[in-house]
């Protein structure tokens, strides 16, 4: 029955993420905050048009959050459904194949900034919902929190999370912000990487001046932030501030086996992305580096002129974006205060250097013996026809640490997105198979959910 209501609606449910993503949703960037809002009331019609009994926009100090519900049965469980209706900022758009906000499908996939992260995954909770109550299938009280600050640390969200306890009580936490290994080989996320995202800048003289008249007398911004980068790593690829692995839990042998049974193949891994080698933390495979070690990376850099053409100066000051993903038992507030603290010590003299802490999160590990969690693994086996395998996302969802802590509640991600599809980066993409067999594991998770 499901199966025939996903395919007849399929063009409706297309078309409406269609017109979602078409909205430039853009947090991080000022100028889209109409856009923002726009994006959260077509959120609260569509809840409505699916049969919410009670949808609300909640404002908070930045961008509005969307709260709906559908509450069958106080005896009932409840699921609570967390995703973000914002996204990244589209740049560099000369990279994209076409616009990023006019989605286009070629090869079977949706190609659109938000696609995958998050609209097109969260938007299938609310296309299940719409077919559970349309089929009269709905077997638990369903509540819906959909924000629009995700890309920019959720900073209001803990406000909200915190004021509206009674408000958001329910069994578990629902999302869809993360991904499966393939189509072939359906995947859980229990573990992810917590965040510290640091911005630093570099000053030297008070002015610009001429290469040719101040070049080798007066420190130069731009060299030192290279050098005072490239000294935050080791020739093994660890990361040299003082401090940052002290409360890293190494993985048993065990679980280091387990992690390296995922498919995998490095060949096509390189070959996918164009690169001749992969590089990392000596001593562990990619699959261990990407979801179970912490790093460091440079996510920007710049300072001087960057036009056409040549200007010869010495700039004033140079900047970098610097972010570091986090592993279970590190805490962003510790780490974010040795890099502060390390990277102001490392700076010569000759340079004044600024740093500045944009936002953060804790990492997160979820429970494989829940009810919910194994309510996810016979849907997926349902509808997929293989037993999803337990894998450890290298990327962060900084709210599923702060569920547990104010609500006390468990998370199940659900995602069913590709580290293909290019999230956060131009092109990015999100399959049509992936979106509508989401919809149907969705509604089939709430049938073993209620039964058990």
């Amino acid at each position: 029955m499901i199966k025939e209501y996903i395919q007849s609606n399929q063009q409706r449910f297309l078309d409406e993420l269609f017109e979602l993503l078409r909205i430039p949703s853009v947090s991080a960037d000022s100028r889209h905050k109409g856009d923002v809002r726009k994006a959260a009331e077509y959120v609260v019609k569509k809840l409505k048009d699916a049969g919410a009994d009670t949808v609300e926009l909640c404002e908070t100090a930045r961008h509005p959050i969307v709260y709906g519900e559908k509450m069958i049965n106080p005896s009932l469980p409840t699921v609570l459904v967390y995703g973000h209706y914002d996204v990244q900022p589209p740049d560099p758009l000369n990279l994209w194949n076409s616009p990023p906000f006019e989605p286009v499908v070629k090869d079977g996939k949706i190609f659109a900034r938000g696609s995958c992260d998050d609209k097109g995954q969260f938007y299938m909770h609310v296309k299940a919902f719409e077919a559970m109550m349309k089929l009269n299938q709905l077997t638990c009280n369903i509540k819906f929190m959909i924000e629009g600050e995700e890309e920019v640390g959720s900073d209001n969200l803990g406000t909200f999370v915190k004021e509206n306890k009674i408000k958001l009580k329910a069994d578990v936490i629902l999302i869809s912000d993360t991904s499966i290994i393939s189509l072939d080989t359906p995947s859980i996320t229990v573990g992810l990487r917590g965040l510290s995202y640091m911005e630093v800048e570099v000053t030297g003289p008070n002015r610009d001046l001429h290469s040719g008249v101040y070049g080798g007398a007066v420190a130069n911004p731009a060299n030192v932030l290279s050098k005072m980068i490239a000294s935050l790593h080791d020739e093994n690829g660890r990361v040299t501030i003082p401090g940052f692995y002290d409360k890293v839990a190494e993985l048993s042998a065990a679980d280091r086996t387990a992690l390296n049974k995922a498919p995998f193949n490095l060949d096509e891994y390189k070959k996918e992305l164009d690169i001749e080698d992969v590089r990392g933390e000596k001593g562990y495979t990619t699959l261990e580096r990407t979801g179970t070690r912490p790093t460091l990376d440079v996510n920007g850099i710049w300072g001087g002129y960057t036009g056409e053409g040549a200007k010869t100066v010495l700039p004033s000051k140079a900047y970098a974006k610097i972010s570091m993903r986090l592993v279970p038992n590190q805490s962003n507030h510790e780490i974010t205060a040795l890099f502060t603290k390390h990277f102001q010590s490392i700076a010569p003299k000759s340079v004044k250097v600024k740093v500045t802490a944009l936002h953060g999160g804790e990492p997160a590990i979820t429970p494989t013996d829940s009810k919910a969690f194994k309510a996810a693994s016979k849907a997926f086996e349902e509808v997929w026809g293989k037993t999803p395998i337990p894998t450890r996302d290298g990327g962060s969802i900084p709210i599923v640490s702060l569920f547990k802590k104010e609500l006390g509640l468990d998370t199940v991600l659900m995602g069913f997105g590709l580290d293909s599809d290019a999230i956060h980066s131009p092109n990015e993409h999100y399959g049509i198979k992936n979106f509508l067999m989401g919809i149907e594991t969705i509604v089939t998770f709430y049938k073993h959910y209620s039964v058990n």
